[in-house]
């Protein structure tokens, strides 16, 4: 898989280590190729940082993955080198990524004309008024259209590479990448992007945080609020706060996310028959593991297997 990575003067060297972090060594191990173009040799980083490309913009034609990341300045059009990448890109098939403000590039190419997709919160108005036939959904932290994505600000720019990652390479390379950059690697895209997620302080958090992940690595064991209440040493209302300050959601919707994740492994590794992957996941039956399907990701388990076989 070739994952290119469009750079432009002016930009923040966040936003372009955000896909490098992701995709790039010393972290992954499948072997994907990952180039940085741009339509000139040296370009001009925030904080009076300069980077040597080493790749022109034409670099993007062979690419099966294009990602924008963000754009200087949203109140400036994108410019048209880049815009035509874009195009080219969905053109021939590739996945086109727009991170952040580099939704707009996506929108300047006409991508996003009827589709569903997000950008910085701060920009959506902005976004709506210039882009009326884009179907912006203001709160969503990224946006999977399939061949089209988008995301939401800069942190959100890694939740959305990481389930970019998953697709193509699956859910434990995202996971051992997440943990080897120290991110969750469980926000989906429909999490609110405004949402109070503190660094835990005190000891009880530390423990919530310490819980969940163990939840998150052993999904098919049963529990409840008032068990994780008295391990953590809090009531169940105050730990029902922190879970949601973490996670943006509920017990629930974290374990339920967990045992995707769990079945999402055992769908890509061949395994047999959908009753064992539900038991084995944490699933009471195959029934209740397509329903969770649904309702994360909009599909049935054998739709979300065939939409990983690309090319």
């Amino acid at each position: 898989m070739r994952i290119a990575i469009i750079a432009y003067d002016g930009m923040s060297p966040f936003m372009l280590s955000t896909p490098l972090a992701v995709f790039g060594e010393p972290f992954l191990a499948s072997g994907n190729e990952v180039v940085v173009c741009a339509d000139r040799k040296r370009i001009s980083a925030t904080g009076g940082i300069f980077v040597e490309i080493g790749h022109s913009i034409d670099a993007a034609h062979q690419a099966d993955v294009v990602i924008l990341p963000g754009w200087r300045d949203a109140s400036e059009p994108v410019c048209p080198a880049i815009v035509e990448q874009l195009r080219l890109a969905h053109a021939h098939g590739a996945i086109v990524v727009g991170l952040c403000l580099g939704a707009f590039g996506l929108a300047e190419a006409g991508l996003l004309d009827g589709q569903r997709a997000t950008t910085h919160w701060a920009r959506v108005a902005e976004f709506g008024d210039r882009y009326p036939a884009i179907r912006i959904d203001p709160s969503a932290i990224f946006v999977d259209a399939g061949q089209i994505l988008t995301s939401a600000g800069i942190a959100a720019g890694l939740d959305c590479c990481l389930h970019l990652l998953a697709r193509l390479s699956g859910p434990a390379e995202a996971n051992r990448v997440a943990r080897q950059l120290v991110v969750a690697p469980q926000r989906s895209g429909e999490q609110p992007q405004l949402i109070e997620r503190p660094s835990p302080a005190s000891s009880s958090e530390h423990r919530v945080a310490d819980i969940l992940e163990q939840i998150w690595a052993n999904p098919e064991h049963s529990t409840t609020l008032d068990v994780i209440a008295a391990q953590a040493g809090m009531s169940r209302r105050s730990l029902t706060r922190h879970i949601r300050a973490r996670t943006g959601g509920s017990l629930g919707g974290w374990l339920r996310r967990a045992r995707i994740a769990r079945a999402q492994d055992a769908l890509l590794s061949d395994a047999k028959g959908i009753e064992g992957i539900a038991a084995q996941s944490g699933f009471p039956d195959a029934q209740a593991l397509r329903h969770a399907f649904r309702i994360e990701l909009g599909m049935t388990p054998t739709q979300w297997l065939a939409r990983q076989r690309l090319g």
